[in-house]
């Protein structure tokens, strides 16, 4: 990476760290830079009950014709921040580049609702949708989870809560620089978390002020259901494509759980996205990294 882009980087880091001091400053400071633009013609807002409270969706359908196949998205923002308004533009992207239908799920955040009200949510409405697809107008097998950073954790959770339970789950996952582990301190076992966690924008402490807020009781942070790479077993996962970014302190946890998958016998991809940062595909502007992930995706939804 270029030295004035290091510098740029550290800069805005630290402007970042200001804004995490409140995270109810962080989420206004979201809506305003990632203003609800949403296009009517190919979305629409839904919601599902559960227990007498509503779990709002969010529909976006490929503008040129109609599909029947389905993405169920978990957004990111470290359980703590974002919402599909927040999304829409990285949604909306997402149906177009992958022709897929995407269900964007607005889950409760941490830590007014902490673990595990969001991954209950998350966990019910896909539940829901794959017991009758026909909902969507789609087949079982035509329906994937992905999420991106904690969306990512919550995917990963999903599936091996239904697997735990006995219930059915997603023919495919696709974990986008996902969060896998509970320690982000310098304890962590993961050289990531030292080598990129300070100035790339996302720090290791931020990880782990998030965490805190999202898992309150001590002993859940063991739990494989918050930190998904902890899991004493780990047969019978979706067939699975991790994404992470070079320059992330998720990076290695990201990869570490793709590897234990394998060992558990599950069909998975790794691929590290060179001279990125976390959350690259959030970013307004196309790059060169969001083209080739889309590509990834692409290839990895056709079984190519």
């Amino acid at each position: 990476m270029k030295r004035s882009k290091r510098v740029a980087l550290r800069v805005l880091t630290n402007v970042y760290i200001f804004i995490n001091r409140n995270y109810k400053l962080y989420r206004t400071v979201l809506n305003v830079f990632s203003p609800n633009f949403r296009a009517p013609y190919n979305s629409l807002d839904h919601k599902v009950i559960v227990d007498g409270r509503e779990i709002p969706l969010r529909i976006f359908y490929p503008r040129k014709s109609p599909v029947s196949k389905v993405l169920i998205f978990f957004h990111g923002g470290g359980w703590v921040a974002g919402n599909i308004d927040t999304y829409t533009k990285f949604c909306s992207d997402m149906a177009e580049q992958t022709k897929h239908t995407v269900i964007a799920v607005n889950y409760r955040l941490a830590p007014e609702n902490p673990f595990p009200a969001g991954l209950d949510d998350c966990y019910y409405v896909t539940s829901e949708l794959l017991k009758d697809p026909c909902l969507i107008n789609c087949q079982f097998e035509d329906i994937a989870i992905i999420g991106d950073s904690a969306g990512a954790n919550l995917a990963a959770a999903v599936s091996l809560l239904a697997r735990d339970r006995g219930e059915l789950m997603a023919c495919k996952q696709i974990l986008l620089y996902p969060a896998t582990y509970f320690d982000h301190s310098e304890g962590s076992p993961f050289k990531s978390v030292s080598d990129n966690g300070t100035g790339y924008i996302l720090t290791s402490k931020r990880i782990q002020a998030y965490l805190d807020m999202y898992v309150q009781n001590e002993e859940d942070k063991f739990s494989p259901y918050v930190a998904p790479i902890l899991a004493n077993d780990l047969s019978n996962q979706p067939k699975t494509l991790i994404i992470t970014a070079e320059y992330d302190p998720l990076r290695d946890e990201g990869e570490a759980y793709g590897f234990k998958l394998r060992e558990f016998n599950n069909d998975v991809t790794i691929y590290r996205m060179k001279d990125s940062l976390h959350g690259f595909m959030s970013l307004r502007l196309k790059s060169k990294a969001t083209t080739r992930c889309y590509e990834i995706i692409n290839d990895f939804l056709k079984d190519r």
